[in-house]
């Protein structure tokens, strides 16, 4: 096999001089110096905005785009921050890394991301491919881990912040929702509103974050017993992972009154099921949800959730990446974040008398198939 070594210093150094000559033809296209024309390629607010314009169309019309990565080569140091999330699709995730990035763009930062469907493997790729590119700083919002990661990432000197998993070190911070406050908060809620019969509905059950949750359901419950009761119930973290797994329940015979979603994405989808199966929330059964996603609020009946300040927590890991002074010693820590259940439409009194299928066919008898033979 051919091996080619690539000195960076090199390569840098010749990109630069190609980067000089393609700058030379915008600025003598637009008609102004190569420094006003770097000016208006680095935002800088200190042009004209009608020379601005200039320089901008004669750019576009040579097709001429900086190379970045080569730019931070040169100058020792780059402006990309890396995030690794563990699924794009759940908004919990994505206003996190929308936080992330409007934080960076304020101070001239970049951010890519990487997403990992709770897959180890994909996260651990994922983390090397980051390294590789050497980002100045890389988030984990994760809830898998690879143990054998962690020396990686301690070796690479970078800062890092986890978001639950992880463990503080000089390099790495750890920024941690207390869970089992939030989820006792939700349990106790419920079994003040006569909530006998409770099930968690969850997903990825071996991942440490989502077994904090229902390890603090099972004990909450266990205090109020033997008056209470519990099932627990797993599918894939979504929305259609949340139908599923509100069906499965509901056809097991446990007849809950009350079900207790990890995150506010997959109660949405037992919301849908419910309506389909002629539930009324609350009023036959309550819904609670984990996040307080847009959705949440939006949703009907708006859901009962648990509060996770997901800007404050994407401002505070740039905060972590991106240090004031760049002279400033790295140093790891743990940063806890307190959540607050927030009650909307979707709990109320637990019902006294009838099961969901007797409720089911009462419902299918009010409504009956419209449909035509």
């Amino acid at each position: 096999m051919l091996r080619i070594r690539i000195d960076p210093r090199e390569f840098a150094l010749q990109a630069k001089r190609s980067g000089l000559r393609n700058l030379d033809a915008v600025a003598k296209k637009a008609g102004v110096s190569t420094a006003t024309v770097s000016r208006v390629l680095n935002n800088l607010n200190v042009v004209k905005s009608s020379t601005r314009a200039r320089v901008l169309n004669a750019a576009e019309e040579l097709r001429y785009h900086p190379n970045l990565h080569a730019r931070s080569l040169a100058r020792g140091k780059n402006r990309t921050l890396g995030i690794i999330v563990s699924n794009m699709e759940n908004p919990f995730f994505f206003d996190i890394y929308h936080s992330l990035e409007f934080a960076a763009h304020e101070r001239g930062y970049e951010v890519v991301v990487a997403n990992t469907d709770y897959r180890s493997e994909q996260f651990v790729s994922s983390v090397r491919l980051m390294i590789g590119w050497r980002v100045a700083g890389l988030a984990a919002i994760v809830s898998e881990m690879d143990s054998q990661l962690m020396q990686v990432l301690t070796d690479s000197k970078i800062p890092i912040v986890f978001y639950d998993v992880g463990t503080p070190k000089r390099n790495i911070t750890n920024v941690r929702v207390d869970y089992t406050k939030g989820m006792k908060q939700i349990v106790e809620y419920l079994h003040s509103l006569g909530h006998t019969r409770m099930a968690f509905l969850g997903h990825h059950s071996t991942l440490g974050p989502i077994s904090e949750r229902r390890k603090t359901f099972m004990e909450t419950v266990r205090r109020f017993s033997p008056n209470v009761r519990a099932q627990i119930v797993a599918g894939s973290d979504g929305l259609e992972g949340g139908r599923l797994a509100a069906r499965e329940l509901l056809s097991s015979g446990f007849d809950p009154t009350a079900i207790i979603c990890v995150n506010d994405f997959m109660a949405v989808g037992v919301l849908r099921q419910l309506r389909d199966q002629g539930l009324r929330v609350p009023e036959d059964v309550s819904v609670t949800g984990f996040d307080d996603i847009r959705l949440a609020e939006f949703c009907s009946p708006a859901l009962t959730t648990v509060h996770i300040p997901r800007k404050q927590i994407g401002r505070t890991i740039f905060e972590k990446l991106v240090r004031q002074n760049p002279g400033d010693r790295l140093t790891g820590q743990e940063i806890l974040i307190d959540p607050e259940l927030v009650v909307r439409e979707s709990t109320g009194t637990a019902r006294k008398t009838g099961s969901v299928e007797v409720i089911r066919e009462q419902s299918e008898t009010r409504f009956p198939d419209n449909s035509v033979s």
